[in-house]
């Protein structure tokens, strides 16, 4: 692992709002694995179990509200890092319907905070804010979104990625611009929009696995109240590795990167939700589920696919697990964890490691994988 992304990571400061939430602690985990010296910010972990402290991460972590800009101009000062990653936010729709006013001020004004303590701190070369696929103005096309696509949302929780995006540029064009690189400023931003994502270690509330998880725990069957909704899912390493080859050519100083990405899977690994928990079953078979669609559930989009092409051909970056190897991979982490209570977020991490240089080596030598 240690030539990865050139060892960029090595030793250098790095400030990750967010790691305590599902993917943030992945993210921490491998920055960590990498040779990265990370300092975390975030809320408490709001579940338990919960994987960041499953993890018992070596890294300086800070709990405290992005919300509050005070706290957060202090943080990063005092971390003085060299890359940010913004990963902390609000991030469920149904939450966001009860919960708008909080939604929006955490995604919204969270974002400009964290861009306005950059902006405030010599030391910062690079920035990654973090949105989701839920930014695009949703017309339940067949085809996927592209990074220059309108930005929209129905619910507040979209809607609110949609203005996070919005800043970012703001920010990027009014104090980053990349042509005054190296000229009036110093540092890069650039914005990643990824899919539904799974994998171990996922407790949160009203989102799919973790369900099926709290199902078996509780020994009662899991109610899928939406089982055509079609996502783009992919396991939690797939975006991740793309946020880190990001935030690789940023350091590097390449403000060409310094834009908006899309990442997701290929268009074959878009699943209803009905066939992602029959594939789960597949896996671990401690389950049950029973399909009731339901008319009076809060909007949520029906189909929603990321045209990823751009980040496959300019950063070179493309998935490597299909959707059946997510789903194992993911069924086998919480098969391991109940049955054995041990964690395997180390073994995927390497299984990943080991598949991503076997289809790069493919692809370099012009073999199928």
């Amino acid at each position: 692992m240690s030539s990865l992304f050139s060892d960029i990571f090595q030793s250098r400061r790095v400030f990750l709002t967010g790691h305590t939430g599902f993917k943030g602690s992945w993210l921490a985990f491998w920055l960590t694995r990498l040779g990265a010296r990370v300092t975390g910010y975030a809320l408490a972990p709001e579940t338990s179990p919960n994987h960041f402290d499953l993890l018992n991460l070596p890294i300086q972590s800070i709990i405290a509200d992005i919300r509050d800009a005070a706290a957060l101009r202090k943080a990063v000062k005092e971390s003085a890092p060299e890359i940010v990653f913004h990963l902390a936010a609000q991030p469920l729709v149904r939450r966001s319907y009860r919960e708008p006013v909080e939604t929006f001020a955490t995604n919204v004004m969270g974002t400009v905070n964290l861009l306005e303590a950059c902006r405030r701190t010599d030391s910062v070369r690079a920035v990654v804010i973090i949105t989701s696929d839920k930014c695009y103005e949703n017309r339940e096309w067949v085809w996927g979104y592209r990074e220059n696509d309108s930005m929209g949302g129905y619910d507040p929780y979209s809607a609110s990625k949609g203005c996070a995006e919005l800043v970012t540029s703001s920010w990027r064009n009014s104090f980053f611009h990349p042509d005054q690189f190296g000229k009036t400023h110093n540092t890069l931003v650039a914005s990643a929009r990824a899919g539904n994502v799974i994998g171990g270690g996922d407790w949160s509330e009203d989102r799919l696995v973790p369900d099926i998880v709290r199902g078996v725990e509780a020994g009662r069957p899991m109610i899928i109240r939406n089982p055509e909704a079609t996502r783009p899912w992919q396991h939690v390493l797939e975006p991740l590795s793309g946020y880190l080859m990001l935030g690789q050519k940023l350091l590097e100083g390449k403000r060409e990167y310094a834009q908006a990405w899309n990442f997701g899977p290929s268009d074959e690994d878009s699943l209803p939700a009905a066939e992602v928990v029959r594939l789960f079953k597949a896996n671990w078979d401690a389950f049950e589920y029973e399909l009731k669609p339901d008319a009076r559930q809060p909007h949520e989009a029906g189909l929603l696919k990321l045209d990823c092409s751009k980040a496959r051909a300019v950063l070179k970056w493309r998935p490597v697990w299909g959707n059946r190897e997510t789903i194992e991979k993911t069924a086998g982490w919480y098969k391991e964890y109940y049955e054995n209570k041990r964690i395997r977020t180390e073994r995927d991490l390497e299984d990943y490691v080991i598949a991503v240089r076997r289809e790069s080596h493919c692809r370099t030598e012009g073999i199928k994988p």
